[in-house]
């Protein structure tokens, strides 16, 4: 099958095209309410998987479920909230989820290969070349990679936070033609699917077709991601140019074959850099830089660089490299970047000219607080029940 390319994918109807895609498939699609891994529902998934790479295919799987597999070998009554306990149930149940894998794979005459990737793996450079060199490698050979967060060795300072992103960093990490997130309910609505008159929304072209959803609705109990953090990683890949299909496992084979069923969310941009993309929809700020209005009209209306001149305080304990905030006056986040000095240094450059600092202190303290190379602007607007703003790409 020849490969279709993802910027050819401007509809649903070509799904059953794409030559590679990610799917995403998540802890309540695997796992019995009492955090069990149930090997019928896991088995489902893998018929279906294993249908698209008889069509020719390549496929990438990006499961949760390593939590939630730990918790009944461990005793524990439900999800762990602390760090600790979620490492050692991720340590104990990756290895049950994978060796279920391998065994429904088999039956469908498929190898798989266990990636466990951190945040760090998607974003620094040398990193990313090789889990982009090793994946590849591995699709070639017809192996189907199955990736989960290295939850056994993350910290809450560089992980993903739930496998919806990790999901859609990937589709850009092996330049997916498409990216399926498959989860407990079968579409986005307009509003929590319980409630009367919430209709199905079938096609998202963009942002704008967000505005006012309610999105509150919680999401499973052995679960980490709801709508909100569906719909950041949707905002991921979709900026990217990679499309997304959101639906239920059980509609998986519908939605696959371009039938009219979940929601599709057409792409809006091009493959943009990895490390912008991290800083936009995965990084956490250690820190925020307050801007004067004027610096605020420069980096957000001119897409200049932020000087040292137009910074009034900063907050936090940040390293040079760190992401940081970028707020107006009024303490409303405008943008988001990496920082090039550390916070101890900051403060003696705050309100002076690059002339001025090279003057004082010498060559090499003349240069930008964040360039705008490692800058990303801050939207406002989301749907109901969102947190944060809507992040973007500076041109």
């Amino acid at each position: 099958m020849a490969r279709v390319s993802a910027a050819a994918l401007t509809g649903r109807d070509q799904l059953a095209s794409a030559g590679r895609l990610v799917v995403k498939v998540g802890s309540s699609s695997l796992t019995t309410p009492d955090g069990h891994l149930d090997p019928g529902r896991l088995d489902a998934v893998v018929a279906l998987l294993a249908a698209r790479r008889a069509a020719g295919a390549q496929v990438v799987l990006v499961s949760s479920g390593a939590i939630a597999a730990g918790i009944g070998p461990l005793g524990l009554a439900a999800r762990p909230r602390d760090l600790a306990t979620q490492q050692a149930a991720a340590s104990v149940g990756q290895g049950l989820l994978v060796a279920h894998y391998t065994r429904a794979f088999a039956a469908h005459g498929l190898g798989v290969a266990q990636v466990l990737l951190t945040a760090e793996d998607t974003w620094r450079r040398g990193r990313y070349r090789n889990a982009h060199r090793a994946l590849t490698r591995l699709l070639d050979l017809g192996v189907v990679p199955i990736i989960n967060e290295n939850d056994a060795v993350a910290t809450d300072e560089i992980r993903f936070g739930d496998n919806d992103r990790l999901a859609a960093l990937v589709s850009h990490l092996v330049h997916a033609d498409a990216l399926a997130l498959l989860t407990d309910v079968d579409a986005l609505y307009t509003g929590p699917p319980s409630r009367p008159g919430s209709r199905r929304v079938a096609h998202v072209h963009g942002p704008e077709d967000l505005a006012g959803l309610d999105v509150t609705a919680r999401g499973s109990a052995v679960g980490t991601g709801g709508m909100v953090t569906k719909l950041d990683s949707v905002s991921i890949a979709t900026q990217s140019g990679v499309p997304v299909v959101l639906t239920s496992a059980a509609r998986a084979a519908e939605a696959f074959a371009g039938e009219d069923v979940g929601t599709w969310f057409a792409a809006t941009g091009r493959r943009a850099s990895i490390r912008l993309l991290w800083l936009a929809h995965a990084a956490r700020t250690r820190g925020r830089l307050v801007l004067d209005d004027g610096a605020v009209r420069a980096v957000v209306e001119r897409r200049t660089s932020l000087l040292p001149a137009g910074v009034t305080h900063v907050e936090g304990a940040f390293e040079a490299g760190d992401a940081v905030d970028l707020v107006d006056p009024l303490g409303v986040v405008v943008a988001r970047g990496l920082v090039a000095y550390g916070a101890d240094e900051v403060p003696q450059l705050l309100g002076r000219s690059t002339g001025e600092l090279r003057g004082a202190l010498g060559p090499g303290w003349d240069r930008e607080l964040v360039h705008r190379d490692d800058l990303v602007l801050v939207r406002r607007g989301r749907p109901r029940g969102a947190r944060g703003e809507r992040t973007t790409l500076a041109p």
